[in-house]
């Protein structure tokens, strides 16, 4: 297991730095170097008053296979969610009171944490999910917009086991 950071909850209190035996935690770029991290290691997990910081495995077990039953509405959810996201973005872009603002943005964070849960229940985000892969390769297969990271999606191909 290796040690990861949530940027969206790291305060940059840096404690992290300070106990970290092999130096791989960084706080300029929010990455943990994992060619430094110690496996048995967890001192900057104990130490980030955040709880930014936390450990997750090498290697995933499979995941559970849903049957198209659940996946379909899953699947609409998430698009629901997408669609409350925008709209979110829309009230944050063009209001102006600051009430409203800070409830827009509230609503849109908390809309983002679940269609996140969504996403991970529909196959979408673990790494070696198949529709990862298939998600990857769709890209590589549309019209890209210029600048198109294209080959970061080439190698994170690559990598991916399966």
């Amino acid at each position: 297991m290796r040690a990861v950071r949530n940027i969206r909850l790291c305060t940059k209190d840096c404690l992290c730095l300070y106990v970290c035996p092999t130096g791989a935690t960084d706080t300029e770029n929010g990455q943990i170097d994992w060619s430094r991290c110690l496996d048995a290691c967890h001192a900057c997990v104990d130490a980030c008053p955040s709880g930014a910081i936390f450990r997750v495995p090498d290697n995933y077990p499979p995941q559970q296979e849903k049957k198209e039953e659940i996946l379909v509405p899953l699947r609409a959810l998430l698009a629901g969610k997408a669609r409350q996201e925008l709209a979110a973005s829309a009230v944050l872009r063009d209001e102006r009171d600051p009430a409203l603002l800070q409830l827009a943005l509230a609503l849109k964070q908390s809309i983002r944490v679940t269609a996140e849960d969504l996403a991970r229940e529909a196959g979408y985000m673990l790494p070696q999910s198949a529709a990862v892969r298939g998600f990857l390769r769709s890209l590589l297969e549309k019209e890209r917009p210029e600048g198109f990271p294209e080959e970061a999606v080439k190698r994170l191909l690559e990598l991916l086991p399966g």
